[in-house]
């Protein structure tokens, strides 16, 4: 019996995007790095966000494994930043897929 075709590497990069922007608190957060042009931390974002801290820090931890954001650490606080690298190839993969 032959063995099933893998899913390619980007097949399974677009996949992780998408899921890291399957729900409006990640768009928002998304959208709100990408607006400040630099980095704000967790703090900052609960106070426009309807949900709780807790939340707010599982859905980072969400972008951040997609690679669509990272953190730098600033005792005692964590700046999160668009990685704009990473956000540079999600829009050429996602205009190559949503052709």
């Amino acid at each position: 019996m032959a063995a099933k075709p893998k899913f390619t590497a980007q097949q399974e990069q677009i996949a992780r995007i998408a899921k890291a922007l399957s729900h409006p608190a990640r768009v928002y957060i998304l959208e709100k790095l990408n607006g400040l042009n630099g980095c704000c931390t967790s703090g900052e974002m609960i106070g426009d966000i309807p949900i709780a801290r807790s939340t707010l820090s599982q859905h980072l931890k969400e972008l951040k494994y997609a690679g669509l954001i990272q953190g730098e650490i600033e005792p005692p606080t964590i700046k999160y930043c668009i990685n704009r690298t990473n956000w540079e190839i999600a829009k050429m993969l996602l205009g190559e897929f949503l052709k």
